[in-house]
């Protein structure tokens, strides 16, 4: 699909290419054509404007000396009213009688005042007078010769221009859809993981389901194990979907959906609270600073969920004896949470990728990740930041790991967007 989509990138951009070089050139080759075709018909006036004199087949007449035009090769012919060849004269072209009559009789047999003669290669324009009828004529092989090497230039500098810009369109082809490429094969490592994730409760339900159909005679109470065990994989899949859902809905939601006035401090409160007895067990010491009255337009249910993200995790990885400090502020113009934890740092090759779905790796697992884990937490987090406009940040150094969360105030101007690669780093 991606070769695909790069061929038709690539001939579309010559498609266009092509058409505006042939625009433009032949433009040109039309201007040229125009500007050679006026020169030969001013020459041709101003030797017909010229009195008639005698009958000459070589030489310059002295009136051409003072032509405000570029010389041109042009003749003209005197025609009595018998239609007798009385006079010619000549510019840069020598004719000989015959030739001037040959085209003066072809020029007569025209019932047009100008045109050309494709045969002789002359142009002609005819002038009538009391005395007679004067014809001049214009050679056209020189404006001929011209056009021709103007059109095998243009022809040559077009094919070099194809060909160059043939190679700028394959380096613009993989350098503009390197994010698709990228977003395409995220999308299908995602399905993979999903239906992964999907299959393994699903196994379980149906091998416990096969184990209880084949004693039914049992009570459920024999059965409780089996039974508890299926209803937990259950729940575990129905936070899964629950996850993905979420995750759908939060990429097609391409504007952030309207918020009210909320206070990101109770938000904080509500998800440190309940994780304080979690931490205990796991043998983590919690420090908290959240100030109080940070308020903030957004979803209390989603910054409650993101507090209690950040804080699964720093409680997961802090380790033995480790400590986990939670910290809520405000700035001028933003609200910051930083959830700091000790513990091994994430390696770098990990850290660029914590926020993908589905990420796993011993040392730099996502949130939820315990047991049965899904590799959701942080995607969520990341998705429920951007949904409040702000920026979701990862540090990890041997001192420990620190996630930072800014999100934009009312009525202050917004510095928040998208995560960015740029937030994440790491010091071995």
């Amino acid at each position: 699909m991606i070769r695909r989509l790069r061929r038709k990138f690539i001939l579309i951009n010559m498609s266009l290419v092509f058409a505006v070089l042939l625009v433009v050139f032949a433009a040109v080759c039309y201007s040229s054509y125009r500007r050679l075709r006026e020169e030969s018909f001013r020459a041709m006036e101003l030797i017909l404007a010229e009195e008639s004199g005698p009958l000459r087949l070589r030489g310059e007449p002295p009136f051409l000396k003072k032509m405000p035009v570029p010389p041109a090769a042009v003749f003209s012919v005197f025609l009595d009213q018998e239609g007798n060849l009385r006079a010619v004269e000549q510019r840069f072209l020598e004719v000989t009688e015959d030739f001037a009559a040959e085209a003066a009789e072809q020029a007569l047999a025209r019932p047009e005042w100008s045109g050309s003669l494709g045969k002789l290669g002359l142009r002609y324009l005819k002038r009538q007078s009391p005395e007679g009828l004067r014809i001049a004529f214009a050679d056209t092989s020189l404006e001929r010769s011209s056009i021709l090497h103007l059109i095998t230039t243009s022809l040559l500098v077009g094919a070099g221009g194809m060909g160059a810009f043939f190679l700028v369109s394959l380096f613009l082809a993989r350098w503009a859809l390197r994010p698709v490429e990228r977003a395409w094969e995220q999308q299908r490592q995602f399905l993979a993981d999903a239906s992964h994730e999907l299959k393994t409760p699903l196994t379980v339900i149906l091998a416990n389901t096969s184990i209880l159909l084949t004693h039914p005679e049992e009570s459920i109470d024999s059965r409780r194990k089996w039974i508890e065990n299926t209803r937990a994989e259950a729940a575990r899949m129905k936070e899964l979907v629950n996850d993905l859902l979420f995750l759908a809905k939060s990429d097609a939601l391409r504007e952030p959906a309207p918020h009210t006035r909320i206070s990101l401090s109770d938000a904080a409160w509500s998800a440190l609270l309940p994780f304080e007895p979690v931490a205990f067990e796991r043998g983590v010491s919690i420090e908290s600073e959240i100030q109080p009255d940070v308020l903030l337009l957004g979803d209390a249910a989603q910054l409650q969920q993101l507090a209690a993200i950040l804080l699964d995790n720093a409680c997961k990885y802090a380790g033995e004896g480790g400590q986990v400090s939670f910290r809520l502020e405000r700035l001028p113009a933003l609200a910051r949470i930083q959830v700091r934890n000790t513990g091994a740092p994430i390696p770098p090759e990990h850290l660029p990728h914590i926020f993908d779905r589905f990420y796993r790796a011993d040392s730099a697992r996502t949130a939820s990740d315990g047991p049965g884990g899904s590799g959701l937490g942080l995607a969520i987090a990341k998705a429920i930041t951007e949904q409040h406009r702000g920026r979701l940040c990862a540090e990890s150094s041997p001192a420990g790991t620190v996630f930072t969360v800014t999100l934009p105030l009312p009525g202050k101007p917004q510095s928040g967007g998208k995560n960015h690669r740029a937030c994440q780093r790491s010091e071995a």
